[in-house]
């Protein structure tokens, strides 16, 4: 992935340090034909202090009208994708409200979802169809914001979307009311969670929607809303019941799904899919591979995830990005468990642990923007990492212990996240420090290094010797596997042939044969 120019996050300016975003409402006409949106953003903030300065983010590629801040104009500047209001008097601390009025062509995708920007596309019987992602360059592709992950709009968005008439329009949170008049029809979609700006956007096209009403795990009752293309529609019941599947699973293991107020929502997008809350996009085109013999859909199941890692837990750095990717790709292991067993769940990390770059660590430093913090290897390294705390840490502690963070209110929400805060939670439940681990293979790219000298009348001295903890180790000798804790000192093994070290792969290692 990444073919990204412009990327969002970094270190956090001063004059935006001091804001709070509490709500965004965005309202904009789209024209397909045009290619042009036209409207404004109201941008709900609490200041920290007095200040005769307010910064926003804004991609060049648009025009300004004006700007009114508590309904006054004030004087802006608007270059190098940053919006700077000068107002005339001090802004008190406090609340206040940002209003920016603005049109023009936002930043098309080149190749999305791998870079951002719209997507004006067609379905093959001649209507529009748009989309958006906006993962890597942030919310400001094509709406005023503060944009950095450490600040969500704690009391949600209002999105207002004004298209021709024959679309329907999709979006985060619930829909509130579809006004049409003339050749045009509005769809108001309201959130009242804090929600990641990437994933504020919308979607537009010849949509009907596919509905069901879902149990989740807490006995809830969620609808689950399926925006598929009118052409497609005949395939949405047999998808839904797939999706049931990837939603019990990720309940199973993560608790109930995080937007239970509001809605499950999955929109056919002419681009293969994003995360968004709420509202995931779907562009695999329904091309399933199978699991235990039944159809499944691993990039809905994939995407679905970060409902969890991602949206409901989010990292406040993007140098902290293998926590959504990391352990949402380890939550892809689970249906392999679940449904072909152990062995198979096994054997999948295994394969994975060879395709690992680990030519830059995970977390390469604090204050990183997306560009600089991404990696393919927070994805498979960032998983690889979870199943071997889940070996270490054994399914009884495990299992409970990844729950409890993903429910747990201080880690949830509008509460943002670190990696110090997983190392300490999970080194907590373990009852052991992990830091030594934490330090192995997600600040640095070296592998485990196992030592293993043969002596004299077949016994064989098995040592670790990069890492400053007793690690337990599955060791095969003479066809028979047991578990040792292993540390520095190392263990003496009796075998006739040269023991196998960690048979099934838990931990990526080198070995040093002597």
């Amino acid at each position: 992935m990444h073919a990204q120019t412009l990327t969002s996050g970094g270190k956090l300016k001063p004059e935006q340090a001091i804001m709070d975003v509490r709500h965004y409402t965005i309202s904009l006409a789209v024209d397909p034909v045009q290619k042009t949106i036209d409207g404004f953003t109201t941008i709900d903030v609490i200041m920290a202090q007095p200040t005769k300065v307010l910064l926003f983010d804004l991609l060049d590629s648009l025009k300004i009208s004006n700007v009114l801040v508590n309904g006054k104009m004030e004087a802006y500047t608007y270059q190098n994708n940053l919006i700077t209001i000068n107002t005339a008097k001090e802004l008190p601390a406090g609340k206040a409200s940002i209003k920016v009025v603005y049109g023009g062509k936002p930043h098309v995708a080149r190749r999305p979802p791998w870079d951002d920007g719209f997507i004006w596309a067609k379905d093959s019987t001649g209507h529009a169809w748009v989309a958006i992602t906006a993962e890597g360059t942030g919310g400001k592709l094509y709406f005023p914001c503060k944009d950095h992950p450490s600040d969500e709009p704690n009391e949600g968005v209002d999105m207002i979307i004004t298209v021709p008439k024959e679309l329907v329009v999709c979006g985060p949170g619930l829909l509130q009311k579809v006004t049409k008049q003339n050749n045009t029809a509005t769809y108001h979609w309201k959130t009242n969670y804090s929600i990641n700006n990437y994933s504020i956007l919308f979607n537009a096209g010849d949509y009907t929607v596919v509905n069901r009403q879902y149990k989740t795990v807490d006995r809830h009752i969620v609808p689950i809303q399926f925006y598929v293309l009118k052409e497609d529609a005949s395939k949405a019941n047999h998808h839904l019941d797939i999706f049931e599947r990837t939603i019990h699973i990720q309940e199973k293991y993560f608790g109930e799904y995080p937007w239970a107020k509001e809605k499950i929502g999955i929109a056919e997008t002419p681009h293969l899919g994003m995360e968004h809350q709420t509202m995931n996009a779907y562009g695999n085109k329904f091309r399933y591979t199978k699991l235990a013999g039944q159809d499944f859909d691993w990039l809905m199941h994939h995407e679905f995830g970060h409902e969890w890692w991602g949206n409901k837990v989010t990292a406040k750095d993007w140098a902290d990005y293998w926590i959504h990717e990391g352990i949402c790709t380890f939550g892809d292991a689970m249906p392999i468990r679940d449904l072909e067993g152990e062995k198979a769940y096994n054997k999948h990390f295994a394969q994975a642990s060879l395709s690992f770059g680990n030519k830059i660590p995970l977390v390469v430093g604090k204050d990183i923007d997306e560009e600089a913090a991404y990696n393919s290897d927070i994805y498979g390294k960032g998983a690889f990492f979870m199943h071997t705390l889940r070996y270490i840490m054994g399914d009884s502690v495990f299992f409970p212990t990844i729950k409890g963070f993903v429910t747990d209110p201080k880690y949830t929400y509008s509460n943002l996240v670190t990696t110090a805060d997983v190392q300490e939670y999970f080194s907590k439940a373990a009852g052991i420090d992990l830091k030594p681990l934490f330090d192995l293979y997600i600040y640095s790219i070296n592998k485990l290094e196992v030592h293993v000298k043969a002596l004299p009348r077949d016994m064989y001295l098995v040592q670790l010797q990069n890492i400053d903890m007793p690690l337990p180790v599955d060791i095969t000798a003479d066809g028979v596997t047991k578990r040792y804790t292993l540390d520095k000192k190392g263990i003496r093994i009796k075998s006739t042939t040269m023991p196998v070290v960690d048979p099934d792969t838990f931990y990526l290692k080198k070995l040093i044969i002597e």
